[in-house]
């Protein structure tokens, strides 16, 4: 039984289309001792999105970024977010996207561009899947001063900082975005090395 066979949508009604796509649907789930419980659900579609971690191990530095989010500003987070740079596809490729949006926050016009993983970041209630990548960087490859593009509200700070130091940023709380988290510690794991974890 596939989950097309568990799942039967009764009514799907658009509560908003303004930034992105929020929607709340009624539908039945077939339970796994076979019997069909109604429920709904709302779900908020702003599309797949792609982030990347430049890397140089000669360094042991990574690139980030530093930004205003406002939903996480109403949540109480008072500091600007610490992020890997990242973007919404708007129906490129993963790696084609996540090149121009490096181009754009970090100023970098990247080589051999690496894909590790994807994954759903919020699948109780957002859609987006996230494709995440990772990239060796020189110096030799900034084209730009990086930062955002205005007309789209970026305004960003570009970072260069030491492995050891980003993983003690996620311990005290000064690195708190998940896409981010994750990249780190892959790159502690698989690029950098794991001893000291």
């Amino acid at each position: 039984m596939t989950l097309q066979d568990r799942v039967r949508v009764h009514e799907v009604t658009l509560l908003s289309d303004n930034w992105y796509t929020l929607r709340t649907t009624a539908f039945d789930w077939r339970r796994n001792d076979g019997q069909w419980q109604r429920m709904h659900r709302e779900t908020y579609d702003r599309g797949n999105g792609a982030t990347l971690l430049p890397y140089n191990l000669a360094r042991r530095t990574v690139l980030l970024v530093r930004q205003f989010r406002y939903p996480a500003f109403v949540n109480g987070h008072d500091e600007l977010l610490i992020e890997a740079a990242a973007g919404l596809l708007d129906d490129a490729a993963p790696e084609e996207r996540i090149r121009a949006e490096v181009e754009e926050e970090l100023g970098l016009r990247l080589g051999e561009v690496r894909k590790i993983f994807e994954c759903f970041m919020s699948p109780g209630s957002v859609t987006e899947k996230l494709h995440f990548f990772v990239a060796p960087y020189e110096p030799s490859m900034r084209v730009g001063a990086g930062g955002g593009l205005a007309e789209e509200g970026e305004d960003i700070e570009v970072l260069e900082l030491g492995i050891d130091e980003t993983l003690a940023m996620v311990a005290d709380g000064r690195i708190q975005d998940a896409k981010t988290v994750m990249l780190l510690y892959h790159a502690r794991l698989h690029l950098f090395g794991g001893a000291g974890l």
